[in-house]
């Protein structure tokens, strides 16, 4: 045990060793500082690479500075290779315990365990840590698949955790990086680039593009094929591609069925069912399901789909899809989610509302355009918010250069705005 403990001090805070923080993500950061301080399992879940690592890091260190002893935190990426004997929930349940004999910290233990989820049975030991009396912890957990706390697991965890999604960079967090401006072209800029936080580490387009794809790749191989035993990689790999460039795109499964078929390819609607499902578990891609605003109820059968982060689109399949209006409205189905909302696209008298978001008793209506260059575009874009008749927030954002007036409570806001609004 002695060496895996010097490995486990390597990538720890004991020492006065300088570790990279990477970017400082404060939205993330002080949404988990509320929950700190009580026995809740904080866990956190995203696409592998969104950053999730950087931000327990970035909350252990806020921990110490606030006053906790840096040998009463223990981190565990498992993502490194260095990690890789910690195969089981008996690893880590070893792990923990050398490290308190090792260091024996007085007071309570704070642990972080990064993409727990490639330990096996890993839930046995958070269980056990959370719960423990005896010795006191406060756990927080990374990973990357929407249904590690599914099923069995959540009832054993049931109502001890907190979830909080990871993206990657927001809008504001891009202008923070690079030091931009708000405003329209670096809002452009930064809809051409993506949000994956080591992405604004390489500055030249090739390395960037193999950057995405390596990432890509590791999400397909390890949290996908590996995981659910996939016997056709390749069908993944083009229905990944095919949500990817029908992204805002009303589409069922039976949609994609037909397409393949067109292509002389035969699969079934079962086995795109399922690829879809783990795409969405690993946070590629994310459904947004249609709700009928009237009656106040989701509608089965069709659905959109947008990419986690747009790198997939701009640097991997950049010549397929439709053009800026695509692209805008990705990026604000991502900052609805980013404010905490529940998303659903609309329906209401035969019309599509791109968005209903909704959050407690709060419902913002949202319809998402280009730009509001003529009058028939103002026209069909307002009318479909001013159709709904209730009281609730309605809103059309667009990339124009100049604010339009609100028409019938309907309000006009500029993209690189809208967090301002949320």
């Amino acid at each position: 045990m002695d060496e895996k403990f010097s490995l486990l001090r390597k990538y720890n805070l004991w020492d006065s060793n300088a570790f990279d923080l990477g970017y400082i993500r404060n939205e993330y950061t002080d949404k988990i500082a509320d929950y700190v301080g009580n026995r809740l399992i904080k866990v956190l879940v995203g696409q592998r690479r969104s950053g999730k690592s950087y931000i327990l890091r970035q909350v252990a260190m806020q921990l110490i500075n606030s006053g906790v002893k840096p040998q009463n935190t223990l981190l565990v990426i498992r993502e490194f290779t260095d990690f890789d004997f910690l195969k089981t929930y008996k690893d880590l349940d070893d792990l923990v315990k050398a490290y308190r004999r090792e260091l024996q910290p007085s007071g309570k233990v704070y642990v972080f365990i990064d993409e727990v989820q490639m330990i096996e049975g890993w839930e046995r030991v958070i269980n056990s840590l959370s719960q423990n009396y005896a010795e006191n912890y406060e756990v927080f957990i990374s990973g990357s698949n929407s249904q590690m706390l599914s099923g069995e697991l959540a009832t054993l965890l049931s109502g001890r955790y907190v979830k909080f999604e990871i993206f990657p960079f927001s809008y504001s967090e891009y202008l923070g990086i690079t030091q931009s401006e708000a405003g329209r072209n670096s809002y452009v800029d930064y809809m051409n680039s993506g949000g994956l936080p080591e992405l604004f580490m390489l500055q030249k387009h090739e390395l960037r593009r193999n950057y995405v794809s390596a990432i890509k790749d590791t999400v397909m191989l390890r949290d996908i094929i590996q995981r659910h035993s996939v016997r056709d990689a390749q069908l993944l790999e083009d229905i990944f591609v095919f949500l990817v460039n029908n992204a805002s795109n009303l589409i069922s499964i039976g949609n994609i069925v037909k397409y393949f078929a067109a292509q002389g390819r035969r699969t079934s609607y079962d086995a795109v069912s399922n690829y879809i499902g783990y795409i969405g578990d690993a946070f590629l891609v994310h459904r947004c399901d249609r709700y009928d605003i009237r009656g106040k109820d989701t509608l089965s059968g069709t659905a959109k789909f947008y990419i986690n982060d747009l790198s997939y689109k701009n640097y991997l399949y950049p010549g397929f899809g439709n053009g800026f209006g695509y692209l805008l409205e990705n990026l604000i189905y991502l900052e609805l989610c980013r404010a905490g909302f529940d998303v659903y696209t609309g329906s209401i008298r035969g019309r599509e509302v791109d968005f209903v978001a909704r959050k407690e008793d709060r419902i913002v209506y949202v319809q998402s355009t280009y730009l509001l260059f003529d009058e028939a575009t103002i026209e069909r874009e307002f009318s479909s918010l001013e159709s709904i008749d209730d009281h609730f927030e309605k809103v059309v954002v667009s990339l124009d250069e100049l604010s339009l007036p609100s028409r019938s409570g309907v309000k006009h806001v500029q993209a690189w705005k809208l967090n301002e609004v949320l």
